[in-house]
């Protein structure tokens, strides 16, 4: 296993991570239209599914050192999914896991504008999301997590399987623009980012960030039949795969 690709210009050592949102997730009741009332334990859809399978297939050329998720089912799933036929350990980091709303009665009394556009107020001051848990607070949990991921030598390329919040604190964080920046990230069901760190392996910091790609999914790359964001979707009471 080698510590990232040695460049030919500096002594830097160039990382790779590739960044994923996990599939579909299965977030409202067919029954009744409404909110389930623990997203911690929402599966995959068999459209989230077959999202994985795609993403599998895109992937298929790419080697791993490490993959990681946050242990929440839709995260988990998605992983073993694009690991095929991979026999790489996943790994479970909880604290990776997706920013915590309200309760089910909390969340569904919001105004629709508020639960759709609060990524774009969360660096206001005391901003939470969906009457839930604080942005700073969030932030404060996924970034230590991350960082610890950044100081191990023992990758170069890396698969990290999120959430939309998390990938947008993480993708926030390597720009430099914190939380002032979440709104600006849109984060499809099952879409990928690729990130390259270029890193000085005496001191482990990062002297370099290249985005690769930022939100790429299989098919449909134009987005021509989803007008609407992830969270504007789920305000509507609808899954990332309609319109």
């Amino acid at each position: 296993m080698s510590f990232g690709l040695e460049l030919p210009f500096d002594h830097l050592r160039r990382r790779r991570i590739y960044l994923m949102r996990h599939g579909e997730a299965d977030y409202f009741d067919e029954t009744t239209g409404r909110r389930r009332p623990d997203p911690r334990i929402v599966p995959l859809t068999a459209n989230g599914r077959n999202e994985a399978a795609e993403m599998s297939s895109l992937l298929r050329e790419a080697t791993f050192d490490r993959a990681i998720c946050s242990g929440l089912p839709r995260t988990r799933q998605t992983a073993e999914i694009v690991l095929e036929p991979r026999t790489l350990d996943l790994e479970i980091i909880g604290d990776l896991e997706e920013i915590r709303g309200g309760t089910l009665e909390q969340r569904e009394s919001m105004d629709n504008a508020d639960y759709a556009y609060t990524m774009f107020q969360a660096h206001e001051p005391g901003a939470a999301w969906a009457l839930g848990e604080k942005f700073a607070d969030f932030e404060a949990r996924i970034l230590p997590a991350f960082h610890d991921i950044l100081s191990a030598r023992d990758w170069g390329t890396l698969l990290l399987v999120l959430h939309g919040a998390v990938n947008r604190c993480i993708l926030n964080s390597l720009l430099g623009t914190g939380l002032k920046g979440y709104g600006f990230f849109e984060q499809d069901s099952c879409c990928l980012n690729v990130i390259d760190l270029d890193v000085d392996p005496n001191t482990m910091t990062t002297e370099r960030v290249v985005f690769r790609g930022i939100n790429i999914v299989p098919k449909n790359q134009a987005r021509a039949d989803k007008p609407y964001v992830s969270v504007e979707r789920l305000a509507l009471g609808q899954t990332d795969g309609v319109k």
